[in-house]
């Protein structure tokens, strides 16, 4: 019988979850989907966009500002299923058709993968532009890019990369890279940057677009970026705090609907032109308290179950009482997934298991058909809104709560198979070139309990997260080969734990580094592994450094000792180089230059240059602090000299401001030089500038500065020295400069003394 639901049946059917702007015509009959057994209309957006307009409008201004060359911030955030995607499909919109959109997604099986979404994004740039386009939107810039995105190469084939420094400074130079080519993108159009599900953002990422942020406010950019505001990461909380405290962004906090809204909301899906029944909204709004992803999949269940019908050219449903509603969101989606027929499902299922997107060909391998049937599947998924189509090889599901309820429906066994499936398959399709995805195969096969290969996957993926500077990451990675090193029972190497150790150490976790570096100590002697043990106390001498430094000497010894045992010369020099920098530091420098000039000899003998370079460049400095300027600007030119044979920049970055400072020895205000040629000083200076920042080696680039201060400084031209001293001071704490130097506001007083005499 009918129940308040009777109207004819207008050009519209389904909506999009109440956020909405024009209409679609369609069938007037019920469509069945391909013979699956689910009946049900197809999707359509509703004519009306509810409770949202105050947001449009607020959006429609920073459209409008970041036009106008000033950028703008959106941060859209509420709980799974509210409408955050809609809000920005409506934004899209809303852009002048001259911009360009860049869209990229943070996914839960990808939190892990250092710049996941940043790599989206720049793949949403390749898919709509040629090799050509490619090659001068990115410019100077892509022979850093490709380091982070390698499939460059396939656009752009001559393309070679810039050679690498250590993590650290790759790190500063890629972020460089890319705010510059972002910004270079917004110069001939307006750009917007839209960033989703940042709640699985890896922290990396994170932190390149608080720099993004920071970097936009001139530019015609608009960032809109969103989150689940019940799922907030750590590291997330951190990056809105930062862009709260700085008044960086405008927030979007979306309510759920009212009644009054609901109401509205099935109103605008079924074109009523009267109000709901009340014992339907009474039944539908609690139970969804207003979520609209709720209440469109509850739609969708009823019109699939046929509790909501169109007959006779009207809608009608069945009394209230013999309504079957889903009580979750799983229930819905898991009622429409049981109508599919048995190939479909399956597809979906491994799809589930595979992430919120998933590819065409990895589905075909694990499925054994051919395209045309997983085409016909897919068409029946995407009828059936479970899935959309992206790109030609891309599918996704329509929501990660969709998702989410296909892959909670399956037992434990069942998904470590299907993990382990899956991890096969992409080794299979991919076995000419496993590098890009090692992340994938680490989740899988981690997830799957494949422990041999999980370890090897993710000592893998953690050293390719080490050299992007990744380091939250690189740790998720080792820690997952050292639980499937435990699982397998097997011997746990020392190196394993050094590098998750490394990476403790450089995020400033003094005890969890100290932890892994103990472990890795001990495993060594108890194994009688010499190289081990070394390269371990080494690890602890530099942890100690900053820590407490007579510690660090004790390492440093123990280091030297075993070295001796092994009767290893390369790794005996470097222990001595270590130990003598250490005395340097205590003011001992009688006691490091001998020791310096022993490894030396270590390294001559040996013909290692780098090794012999590095050891001049630190009798440089021990000469410097003994007092002896003649010495210690001999050593400094062959360092230079042997760098440059290397080329070797950062051994120059560090030495040629060196030859500075060493060049202008202040003592009673009198100022002595050392043979260094004064017209030599400016180009010294220039050149280690010009190396720090190509290098993107800030506490470097503060070094030179510092050095050059010091030398006009105490050769009268206290207006030079101000000049180098000035853009430096703010930042000295931070950089931790102390090797060899004055203390910052010693330095700083000196100066102003000298420029006040």
């Amino acid at each position: 019988m009918p129940a308040n639901l009777s109207v004819g049946l207008a050009e519209k059917s389904h909506c999009e979850l109440c956020k909405i702007t024009s209409c679609i015509p369609i069938k007037s009959d019920v469509y069945c989907m391909n013979g699956a057994g689910m009946r049900l209309d197809k999707s359509v957006i509703c004519p009306v966009f509810i409770g949202r307009e105050n947001d449009l409008q607020l959006l429609d201004r920073l459209i409008m500002q970041s036009g106008d060359k000033s950028g703008q911030i959106a941060l859209i955030s509420g709980e799974a299923g509210i409408g955050k995607s809609r809000l920005v499909k409506e934004t899209k919109a809303r852009v002048s058709k001259g911009a360009l959109i860049l869209e990229g997604h943070c996914f839960q099986t990808e939190s892990a993968l250092p710049y996941a979404p940043i790599l989206d994004l720049f793949r949403t740039f390749f898919a709509i532009n040629s090799g050509e386009e490619i090659a001068r939107a990115l410019g100077l810039f892509a022979p850093e890019l490709v380091k982070l995105i390698p499939e460059l190469i396939g656009h752009l084939p001559n393309l070679s990369s810039n050679p690498n420094l250590d993590p650290k400074q790759e790190k500063r130079r890629l972020f460089q890279a890319l705010v510059q080519t972002l910004t270079e993108f917004a110069q001939s159009q307006p750009l917007v940057i839209i960033i989703e599900d940042l709640h699985w953002s890896d922290s990396t990422s994170l932190e390149f677009l608080l720099l993004l942020a920071r970097r936009i406010s001139s530019q015609p950019i608009l960032l809109i970026v969103t989150y689940r505001s019940e799922e907030t990461t750590p590291e997330l909380t951190h990056f809105l705090a930062e862009l709260d405290r700085e008044r960086l962004g405008a927030e979007f906090e979306l309510k759920r609907m009212s009644p009054m809204e609901v109401d509205a909301m099935l109103r605008a899906i079924l074109d009523l032109k009267t109000p709901i029944s009340k014992e339907l909204l009474e039944t539908i709004f609690p139970l969804t308290e207003g979520n609209p992803f709720f209440i469109e999949e509850i739609l969708k269940t009823l019109i699939a179950d046929e509790d909501i019908f169109y007959a006779d050219g009207t809608w009608d449903r069945k009394e209230i009482n013999q309504l079957q509603i889903p009580r979750t969101i799983q229930d819905a989606v898991q009622r429409r997934t049981q109508q599919l027929d048995e190939h479909t499902l399956q597809a979906l299922t491994l799809a589930a298991v595979m992430g919120r997107r998933f590819d065409f060909r990895l589905l075909q391998e694990l499925l054994e058909v051919n395209e045309e049937e997983l085409t016909a599947m897919l068409k029946r998924l995407v009828k059936a809104q479970l899935v959309v189509e992206e790109s030609v090889d891309q599918y996704s599901f329509r929501h990660a709560l969709t998702r989410e309820a296909v892959y909670t429906s399956l037992m434990l066994r069942e998904r470590q198979e299907m993990h382990r499936k899956i991890g096969e398959a992409i080794e299979k399709l991919h076995e000419a070139d496993l590098n890009p995805h090692l992340a994938d195969l680490s989740y899988h096969f981690y997830t799957g309990g494949v422990w041999q290969k999980a370890l090897e996957y993710s000592r893998q993926a953690g050293d390719q997260a080490h050299e992007l500077y990744a380091q939250r990451e690189a740790i998720v990675y080792y820690s997952r080969a050292l639980v499937s090193a435990r699982q397998l029972k097997m011997i746990i190497e020392p190196e394993l734990l050094r590098a998750r150790g490394n990476a403790y150490e450089i995020l400033g976790d003094f005890r969890s580094a100290l932890d892994d570096f103990e472990q890795a100590l001990q495993i060594a002697r108890e194994h009688q592994d010499g190289k081990a043990e070394w390269q371990t106390l080494i690890n602890l001498g530099f942890l100690w450094a900053g820590r407490d430094y007579q510690e660090a000497g004790v390492y440093y010894q123990r280091a030297s000792e075993i070295a001796r045992k092994l009767e290893d010369s390369v790794l005996l020099g470097h222990s001595l180089n270590r130990l003598g920098n250490w005395y340097v530091n205590v003011g001992k420098p009688g006691q490091a230059l001998q020791i310096h000039h022993e490894a030396l000899e270590l390294f001559e003998n040996r013909e290692n240059k780098k090794g012999i370079a590095e050891t001049h460049d630190l009798l440089g400095m021990a000469n410097f602090i003994h007092g002896d300027l003649v010495k210690s600007e001999l050593h400094y030119t062959q360092a230079v000299q042997l760098f440059r044979e290397l080329n070797y920049r950062e051994g120059l970055a560090s030495t040629l401001p060196s030859m500075i400072l060493n060049g202008a020895h202040f003592q009673s205000g009198m100022a002595v030089l050392a043979q260094t040629d004064r017209r030599q000083i400016l180009p010294l200076g220039e050149e280690a500038l010009k190396i720090a920042r190509e290098i993107g080696w800030r506490s470097a680039e503060a070094y030179a500065l510092i050095c050059l201060s010091m030398y006009f400084g105490v050769t009268g031209n206290y207006a030079r020295a101000f000049e180098f001293a000035k853009p430096v001071f703010p930042s000295l704490r931070k950089l931790n400069i102390v090797s060899g130097l004055h203390a910052p506001n010693t330095l700083w007083g000196y100066i102003i003394s000298m420029y006040l005499h």
